[in-house]
């Protein structure tokens, strides 16, 4: 199975990053993708990736958090990453009005420019979106079919939301989100509705610690050995033979990321 969204760069894992990535490789872990979310972390997450080559992949991207830092230089250094063989689709980018972390105007013009780039170098996008989603929309639609594939990572939205994605073919990524007894209802109901083919997995750790592990971790860090257990949250809620899920999802996924 493969974990699409993993921050490992996250000052979290510091103390034992080896030991998360030996823990994932025992879990049934075939591969990570690695979270770049602004400069600084996608040389960094590209920089591990190519020391573990074959298991760990990258992207390299600026998070819409992020968008107040991206200036004239920004897309020059996004380029130059992406050049490196450990990065294998631009983001996270997209849009976050509920933090509002950086000014809407710079946030959409810093989405839009990495779609641009991503068209250019005909690279998947890795796409955040959260309370946004008519804008978020609107800036996508128009650059979509020049986009070889695009995922909307970490879905948490309404089924009106779902079917907007869909019908833009966008993938799907579902976390740990799905395995919470109160905030993930709805989407526990909607996870049905998602293609088998546009269906991706991911753990999005160290955040989204699923609430429902037995027994609970002492920490409340989430990590890629988790994985497992979100992908059988999944499956039983799609109705899915758990097996079948994961040979889907990790097709899925290698094809996507072209890994």
């Amino acid at each position: 199975m493969i974990d699409i969204g993993v921050n490992l760069t996250n000052g979290q894992f510091d103390k034992d990053r080896a030991e998360v990535i030996d823990r994932a490789k025992a879990a049934g872990i075939s591969a990570l993708l690695l979270t770049g979310t602004n400069l600084e972390e996608s040389r960094a997450v590209a920089d591990y990736a190519a020391t573990e080559p074959g298991f760990c992949y990258a992207t390299a991207g600026i998070h819409p958090h992020d968008a107040k830092t991206f200036d004239d230089q920004s897309l020059t250094a996004l380029r130059a990453l992406a050049a490196r063989p450990e990065v294998v689709a631009i983001g996270e980018c997209g849009l976050d009005y509920n933090r509002d972390f950086s000014p809407r105007p710079k946030q959409d013009a810093v989405f839009e420019a990495q779609l641009e780039l991503a068209a250019e170098l005909q690279l998947p996008v890795f796409m955040h979106c959260r309370d946004a989603h008519d804008r978020f929309l609107e800036i996508l639609a128009p650059w979509r079919a020049r986009l070889p594939a695009a995922v909307l990572h970490c879905f948490t939205g309404s089924e009106a939301e779902l079917r907007d994605c869909l019908a833009l073919d966008l993938h799907i990524g579902i976390t740990g989100w799905i395995c919470d007894e109160r905030r993930g209802r709805e989407l526990q109901q909607l996870v049905t509705l998602i293609p088998a083919n546009r269906l991706m997995i991911e753990t999005d750790s160290p955040y989204l610690l699923p609430r429902d592990l037995s027994p609970k971790p002492a920490s409340r860090r989430n990590e890629p050995a988790y994985l497992p257990h979100i992908a059988r949250r999944i499956a039983e809620c799609r109705g899915d033979d758990p097996a079948a899920l994961l040979a889907a999802t990790t097709a899925t996924s290698r094809a996507f990321f072209r890994i």
